[in-house]
C-alpha cells in the first residue's frame, strides 16, 4: 500500500533511539525534548487513525505543562475535547516503543484491532506551547499526519485548553462556539461581561488582578485577551515571557509546592494574585496579609467557592439539580467537612489524575472538580442545561428566578467544560467574587485548611503497594494499613494515606493533623512504616525537625 511506503520513508527522518521506552501517562508523553522527535511523528500517525476511526477531528497538543523548559511532551485530544480513551493510551505506548523495523507491523495491528477504514478522511488540529523545542516537534506531528494522508489545521501557539476547546467546537458543528482563538476570546469575554453587570459599584481596586503567566503561553494569550475584557478586569501581568525562563521560580506548580509567591511579582499587602502553569490549564490564587504571611487558595478553595455559588443560584432559580464536588484523597479534610456538613453538597472521592475526576463529574447534573494543584473545571449535563434553557424561555418565571437562571446561563458559557482552563477558571472566580461582593480574604476565610505535609519514600518496587477506596487505604503490603491506622490515632483531626507514584519508584505519603508539627510528625512516622514494610531503599527517612 502506497500510504505505508510514505510512513516508512518519513519515519526514517524521525528515528527512534534504540532501547528507549516511554509510557503514555495521565498527561501524555513527557520527558526531555531531545528524546521526543520519533514520539511526535508517531502520535501524528495515531491521531490520524483515531480521526478515521471516530470520523471526527482529533487534537494533538505539544506541551510539557509545568515541567522545566528543556522538557516537552504531547497530549492527544478526543472528539468532545476530552482526553483520549484508555485503550488508545495503550496504543500510544505500543506505537511509541516499537523499534524502527516493526513500526508498520504495530500500525497495521491497531488498524486491524479497531477495524479502521483507511479510506476515511482524517482531520487533525495541532497546537504548541512556547518552548524552544515546540516548533520542530510540532512539525514532526504534521509529518506523521501527512504521511497517512490526513489533513491538518496548525493553530501554532495556543494554550492546551484552547486546543481542547477548538476540537470540541469543530465536532459539535459550532454549537459549543467558533473554533478560532478569536471565537474563544469572544465567547468567554461576553459571558464575563454579562456576569459582572450583576456586580454593582466595583472600584478599580476590586477590578485589579495580578497574574503570573509562568513565562509561558498563558501570558501571551492573556495579553491578546485583555482588550476583550474592556474595563471590567485590569490585569497586571508578570512573568510574561519577555525575560524569564518558562516555569522557573514561577507558575502555579511552583507556588503550590513552595507555598510562596513567584519571583518577578510585586505584590502589595492583601492584593489578589494568581498563577497559571506553563500551558495554562492550572491556576492557584494567593495573597499576603499585613504580617507578611502568605495565603494560598488552591484547587480545594476554588471548588468550594464555585460550588457554593452554583448551589445558591440553583436554590434561587428553584431548580432541583444535583450538584457534586469530586475530590481526590489529597483534598484538605477541612474542605470536605465544610462542603458536606455546612453546604450539604455531595462530595465524591476518586483516584488521583484529572481523567478520573472528569469521568466521575459526568455522573451528576453538575459536577465540580479541581485537583488541589488547581487543575479542574465544572461539567453541566445535557439534561441540566436543557432545564436551565427551558426556565429562561418560560414567561411565568418571576424576576428573582429569571435573574438566577440568567446568571447560570452566563456561567455555563464562561466555563470551558472540555478541560481545566486557567483563563476560564480565573474569569469564573473573578465574576463570582464580584457578584458576591467578596474580597480574596473573605474567600480565604470560608474555612481554614488543616496543616498537612507530603513526603516521598524511595522503594525498590512501587508495585508492592496496592490501594483501595480511591487510594485512601493500602491493601498491600500486609500490616501497612494497620500501622498507618494506629499512627493516625495518636494525633488530633488526623488522617494519612500512601500511594505509589505513577511515574517513579517512590511511594507518596500524605498526612494532615491539627498543627503543622503534628502533621510533620505523622508524615515522618508513616514514611518510616512505608520504608520498613514496603522495601525502602537508601537511608531511613529522617525526622523533619
Amino acid at each position: 500500500m502506497a500510504q505505508f511506503e510514505e510512513v516508512s520513508q518519513k519515519s526514517e527522518l524521525h528515528p527512534k533511539p534504540e532501547g528507549l521506552m516511554l509510557q503514555y501517562g495521565t498527561a501524555g508523553f513527557r520527558t526531555h525534548a531531545k528524546h521526543l522527535d520519533h514520539i511526535m511523528f508517531r502520535m501524528g500517525l495515531l491521531a490520524t487513525l483515531r480521526s478515521k476511526k471516530t470520523k471526527s477531528t482529533i487534537g494533538v497538543m505539544v506541551t510539557a505543562s509545568h515541567n522545566p523548559e528543556e522538557d516537552n511532551g504531547v497530549k492527544l485530544i478526543d472528539p468532545m475535547g476530552e482526553m483520549v480513551t484508555a485503550v488508545w493510551e495503550g496504543y500510544a505506548t505500543q506505537l511509541a516503543n516499537a523499534e524502527q523495523d516493526s513500526l508498520l507491523k504495530e500500525l497495521k495491528d491497531i488498524i486491524e484491532k479497531e477495524d479502521i477504514d483507511m479510506s476515511q478522511p482524517a482531520s487533525i488540529y495541532v497546537g504548541k506551547d512556547t518552548r524552544p523545542s515546540s516548533a520542530s516537534l510540532s512539525q514532526a506531528v504534521l509529518d506523521g499526519v501527512s504521511s497517512l494522508g490526513g489533513k491538518t489545521h496548525d493553530y501554532g501557539l495556543v494554550t492546551t485548553p484552547q486546543l481542547h476547546y477548538m476540537v470540541c467546537c469543530c465536532n459539535t458543528n459550532g454549537c459549543y462556539g467558533s473554533p478560532t482563538v478569536e471565537g474563544y476570546y469572544q465567547k468567554l469575554s461576553q459571558a464575563f461581561l454579562q456576569l459582572t453587570q450583576n456586580a454593582s459599584n466595583r472600584t478599580d481596586d476590586q477590578k485589579r488582578l495580578l497574574v503570573d503567566g509562568a513565562n509561558g503561553i498563558g501570558a501571551l494569550k492573556m495579553r491578546e485577551m485583555e482588550p476583550f475584557l474592556r474595563s471590567e478586569l485590569q490585569v497586571v501581568l508578570s512573568n510574561d515571557g519577555s525575560s524569564g525562563k518558562l516555569n522557573h521560580m514561577c507558575g502555579a506548580d511552583y507556588v503550590k509546592v513552595q507555598q510562596k509567591a513567584p519571583q518577578g511579582m510585586n505584590m502589595g499587602v492583601g492584593e489578589r494574585c494568581c498563577s497559571f502553569d506553563g500551558d495554562a490549564d492550572r491556576i492557584v490564587f494567593y495573597y499576603t496579609d499585613s504580617k507578611g504571611c502568605f495565603h494560598l487558595l488552591d484547587g480545594d478553595k476554588i471548588a468550594t467557592l464555585i460550588s457554593t455559588y452554583l448551589k445558591e443560584l440553583l436554590t434561587q432559580a428553584g431548580l432541583n439539580l444535583q450538584i457534586a464536588v469530586v475530590q481526590t484523597a489529597y483534598a484538605n479534610g477541612s474542605s470536605t467537612r465544610y462542603l458536606e456538613d455546612i453546604m450539604k453538597v455531595t462530595v465524591c472521592c476518586t483516584k488521583t489524575g484529572v481523567k478520573h475526576l472528569h469521568h466521575a463529574a459526568q455522573e451528576y447534573d453538575i459536577g465540580v472538580y479541581f485537583e488541589a494543584n488547581g487543575h479542574g473545571t465544572v461539567l453541566f449535563s445535557k439534561a441540566a442545561q436543557k432545564q436551565i434553557q427551558e426556565l429562561l424561555k418560560d414567561s411565568n418565571t418571576n424576576d428573582e428566578r429569571k435573574r438566577a437562571v440568567k446568571l447560570l446561563e452566563s456561567t455555563i458559557n464562561l466555563i470551558n467544560q472540555t478541560v481545566g482552563d486557567a483563563i476560564s477558571d480565573m474569569l469564573v472566580i473573578e465574576a463570582v467574587l464580584a457578584i458576591r461582593g467578596m474580597s480574596v480574604q473573605d474567600w480565604d476565610a470560608i474555612y481554614t485548611d488543616l496543616p498537612n505535609r507530603q513526603l516521598k519514600v524511595t522503594v525498590s518496587d512501587r508495585r508492592v503497594i496496592d490501594t483501595t477506596d480511591a487510594e485512601r487505604r493500602a491493601v498491600t503490603p500486609e500490616g501497612l494499613q494497620d500501622a498507618i491506622d494506629s499512627l493516625v490515632k495518636k494525633y488530633k483531626s488526623a488522617r494519612s494515606f500512601v500511594r505509589p507514584s505513577g511515574t517513579e519508584d517512590v511511594v507518596r505519603v500524605y498526612a494532615e493533623a491539627d498543627t503543622q508539627e503534628n502533621a510533620d510528625s505523622l508524615a515522618h512516622e508513616v514514611s518510616l512504616a512505608v520504608y520498613r514494610l514496603a522495601g525502602g531503599v537508601g537511608d531511613e527517612p529522617k525526622p523533619l525537625h
